[in-house]
């Protein structure tokens, strides 16, 4: 029994990031019925590691059961939640800022840059569908750089849960991208800050960033509960 368990685990956990990943860049919609026989065709996996998997996303609220339905992918957060969840991150992420600042290397500092270049890019696209998957792959590598630099598994993992949700109502919502010029600037404040040795400043930056990012996503939050005519 224990050789049988030790060879599922993997798997379930390949199926996990699949998923999950799955739902961040839009594959699977919003509210769309997970059914596990079909993902177990569709994965090519028994329906145990598939059950495993669900069980262990829906603790990230990225997946919801429903009595007597089963699982679903999660709608998209109302005004409500996304309130709490950037108020969340305003806690959270200047503190991950302070502690990366600490350790700051070279390379750190070089893979920071590289997004902010990518950010820049996607500003300047003419064309914001075509954009924002590649402006919130690099607003997000920002973000996810810092907090694994920060040094605390803990935190970096919640972070992890936080990002990922405003990320997937981003795509799902197919909004976001017309900010990329304001986030490239904030995001440079903030390297500008570490790459001169001053985590405190850097977490000013951060937090300020949050907040300026937060009302840019109730902005986006409210079009789309807004008919267009």
């Amino acid at each position: 029994m224990a050789r049988e368990r030790s060879s599922r685990v993997p798997l379930a956990d390949s199926v996990y990031q699949t998923l999950f990943d799955q739902f961040l860049d839009g594959t699977r919609a919003a509210g769309e019925p997970l059914n596990i026989a079909v993902l177990s065709d569709e994965l090519e996996v028994s329906q145990t590691p598939i059950r495993e998997a669900l069980a262990r996303l829906e603790h990230t609220g990225l997946v919801r059961r429903e009595p007597l339905k089963g699982y679903r992918v999660a709608p998209l957060l109302t005004e409500a939640e996304l309130i709490q969840l950037m108020d969340a991150r305003v806690l959270l992420e200047p503190a991950l800022t302070t502690e990366a600042g600490k350790r700051v290397t070279p390379d750190f500092l070089q893979e920071l840059l590289d997004t902010i270049v990518a950010l820049d890019k996607a500003s300047q696209s003419p064309s914001i569908a075509r954009s924002f998957p590649k402006y919130w792959s690099a607003d997000e590598r920002f973000h996810v750089l810092i907090a694994q630099q920060s040094g605390n598994t803990f935190l970096a993992t919640a972070y992890a849960a936080l990002g990922g949700h405003l990320q997937r109502f981003r795509l799902f919502a197919e909004l976001g991208a017309w900010d990329a010029q304001y986030a490239a600037a904030e995001h440079r404040g903030i390297y500008d800050a570490l790459a001169g040795g001053d985590p405190d400043l850097a977490a000013v930056r951060m937090r300020q960033h949050v907040l300026n990012s937060r009302t840019r996503t109730l902005k986006d939050r409210r079009t789309v509960d807004t008919p267009h005519s």
